[in-house]
């Protein structure tokens, strides 16, 4: 299975967790998927609370690679499966 049938499969399978992680945990997951997804942050920087932490978030992965971003979130949902699945 490729890297990116992967991260398709495991990303996949976080949406369908029963318990949300907290939100430090959500964001880490959040900002490493769009990095995996996108690439460095390629909006301006939101107004709201939400927005900020999550552009904040995902503004802090700038310059991992997205193939490394794939495996770092893979990696996360791996370790959080067994807590929120």
């Amino acid at each position: 299975m490729s890297l990116a049938e992967q991260f398709n499969q495991v990303a996949e399978s976080v949406r369908k967790w029963k318990t949300k992680p907290g939100d430090s945990e959500n964001l880490a997951l959040y900002s490493l998927y769009k990095q995996a997804t996108v690439g460095d942050v390629n909006i301006s920087e939101p107004s709201d609370m939400v927005g900020k932490a999550k552009y904040n978030a995902w503004k802090g992965r700038k310059g991992i690679s997205q193939d490394d971003a794939k495996k770092q979130y893979i990696d996360l949902a791996q370790q959080w499966q067994s807590k929120y699945a």
